[in-house]
């Protein structure tokens, strides 16, 4: 019975899906610089991409309340360019707000990758 009750959880190992093993989006660097009375984004993402049925799709730049100011979609998989950056431009920021989070969604695990705060240049 035993032999039996360990052949089926690896059974159940190999046969799970490989994409519950490509872990959260993590944001590893952020540039933000101001131009005029809006934000510049240089946003760089690391996460194993394993094609369209996980990949990180987006990230937001989330103020301290919580609320999204901005996001910049992802529409592709990035399976052969890890890490990647990609910008967002033109973001309106309110001038009492002097730091933003910046994360990161996959298709899988939604959010949950490392986040990073960054200050805001005046």
């Amino acid at each position: 019975m035993m032999k039996r009750i360990r052949g089926l959880v690896l059974l159940s190992l190999v046969l799970l899906p490989a994409t519950l093993f490509a872990g959260e989006a993590d944001i590893i660097k952020v540039g933000v610089d101001k131009t005029d009375s809006t934000y510049n984004f240089n946003v760089t993402v690391v996460h194993n991409d394993e094609g369209w049925q996980h990949y990180a799709d987006k990230w937001d730049i989330v103020d301290p309340e919580g609320q999204v100011l901005a996001t910049r979609v992802l529409y592709h998989p990035h399976v052969n360019e890890q890490p990647f950056t990609r910008s967002l431009s033109g973001v309106a920021i309110d001038a009492g707000i002097r730091s933003v989070t910046v994360r990161a969604h996959d298709l899988v695990h939604n959010y949950g990758g490392k986040d990073m705060v960054v200050e805001l240049p005046r």
